[in-house]
């Protein structure tokens, strides 16, 4: 145990957000340094629990009461080795992930739960500046050969995991750049792309190679790429995005949230000087109410929107836990993420039901109504029209699986009843040497369930090519998350 009374003498405390006038100046992370003395403090709050729940709540199955022991016992070096047991890229779940490992905390029953989040972080910050992350090479060559397809979190943790255990694992890429949704997707704000780059780095060293702008079943055939390699491992990610067919969808100035974020992402690396779609000077209104309509918002905010309103058709959700979202499930509750601390208004139970045209055939506003949920179904509330202005609609409603052209239609794997490819207890599709992890495999998820994913594919990719049991399998397909 860390501090035996830290959990009753220490409270929660979080890094501050720099100023909202200054970071929508830029794409940087929002969030101030925190001492390392604060963070030691931090993690002397977790009590080791005889069962700890945090386990439970991450797919990863991180040792988080062992790293939170060695950090309040300042054995850094030692906390980063139990970090990376379990995870190959701590600085994406300390970032990205929305940390189910600290809504099940035990401590989180009747108080505030341990920063498990912050810690991690800070553990591998700390690793990547004293220097303690390097490649892992392996001593011993298999012979065998590795696709994997799609470069996101699934895919860079099953390359890794296969590279290092001595195949040749040859990455794919459609986009121009390494690193799926981590790249293009995601905006600095959340994630500073030097994160991203790193690690690549590190995996090229290791000797993982990626080919970037190939698109699989189109410059290079399923044909080709079963005969190519031994194995393959699809990691393409759930692409396919949700539309929202109403009158006046073929207006202007209405975009998938996909089409928005990555070329802004692309004008805050430099890549590009400006972007096509910007919310510059607009009432922007952002239809769904997840993660990616927040990224949509903030995006928004640092282009210069004269206003952002975010839609969501569910009901305001509540503070606290509700009886019957009981500890430790993830709770639905109400959230104010970095994005909307930055200002926008949020809008619940309201249902579009209609685009309204401008003189040049351009969205000028959405045509509005509440809803209530009545056996399951939205249903109008009638007198509650109204019209809400907006130049830019971008809609962030979510993914309904993987894309189906090209690539999985013509290598002929089979499909679950949601979509996905399907995929036995290794991961294995019903093609002997395809493998499939990630959300195209499990359909949009979170990050870390992604990388627990790549993980447990390359285990069962690498027990097929060499019939040994040595690379770690957190998860199997049919594990879902307490929710």
């Amino acid at each position: 145990m860390a501090d035996p009374k830290g959990f009753m003498t220490t409270t929660r405390e979080t890094p501050t957000s720099r100023p909202v006038d200054l970071r929508l100046m830029d794409w940087r992370e929002v969030y101030e340094d925190f001492a390392s003395t604060k963070l030691e403090k931090q993690a002397g709050r977790c009590m080791d629990c005889g069962i700890p729940f945090c386990h439970q709540g991450c797919p990863l199955g991180n040792l988080i009461p062992e790293w939170n022991t060695l950090v309040w016992n300042e054995d850094w070096r030692a906390a980063s080795e139990r970090l990376h047991a379990t995870n190959n890229f701590p600085e994406f779940t300390g970032t990205l992930c929305p940390a189910p490992c600290e809504t099940a905390c035990v401590l989180g029953i009747n108080d505030d739960a341990v920063t498990i989040k912050r810690v991690e972080i800070s553990i591998i910050d700390r690793a990547w500046a004293e220097g303690w992350v390097t490649p892992q090479i392996p001593q011993k060559l298999t012979g065998k050969t590795v696709a994997v397809v799609g470069s996101g979190p699934s895919g860079l943790a099953a390359a890794q995991q296969l590279t290092r255990a001595g195949h040749d694992v040859v990455v794919f890429e459609r986009a121009d750049a390494i690193g799926g949704l981590l790249r293009y997707g995601i905006p600095a704000f959340k994630m500073e792309k030097h994160r991203l780059d790193r690690r690549l780095e590190q995996m090229r060293a290791e000797g993982t190679k990626f080919r970037r702008s190939i698109n699989v079943g189109v410059d290079i055939t399923a044909t080709q790429l079963r005969s190519e390699y031994d194995a393959v491992i699809l990691a393409g990610g759930a692409t396919a995005w949700r539309d929202l067919p109403i009158p006046g969808r073929e207006l202007g100035g209405i975009h998938q949230a996909m089409e928005f974020l990555p070329p802004a992402n692309r004008v805050a690396s430099g890549e590009l000087n400006e972007s096509p779609i910007t919310a510059a000077g607009k009432d922007v209104v952002v239809i769904g109410g997840g993660d990616t309509g927040a990224d949509c918002v903030g995006t928004s905010h640092r282009q210069g929107a004269r206003s952002v309103t975010q839609l969501e058709i569910m009901p305001k959700p509540p503070e606290s836990r509700s009886d019957a979202n009981p500890w430790p499930t993830y709770p639905m509750i109400y959230r104010v993420s970095s994005a909307h601390e930055e200002g926008g208004e949020r809008l619940y139970s309201v249902n579009t039901q209609e685009f309204a045209a401008d003189a040049d055939g351009n969205v000028k506003a959405l045509k509005l109504v509440e809803v209530r949920n009545e056996g399951g179904k939205f249903v109008p509330v009638e007198g509650t029209e109204t019209d809400l202005p907006a130049q830019l609609v971008l809609l962030a409603m979510g993914f309904v699986g993987p894309q189906k052209e090209g690539l999985l239609d013509t290598l002929g794997v089979e499909l679950d009843p949601r979509g996905n490819v399907a995929r036995d207890k290794t991961f294995k599709t019903n093609l002997g040497n395809v493998f499939v992890a990630g959300d195209m495999g499990r359909g949009q998820s979170l990050i870390v369930w992604a990388i627990a994913e790549g993980r447990s594919a390359a285990a069962g990719a690498d027990a097929y090519l060499t019939g040994r049991d040595i690379l770690p399998r957190p998860i199997a397909p049919t594990d879902r998350p307490l929710v």
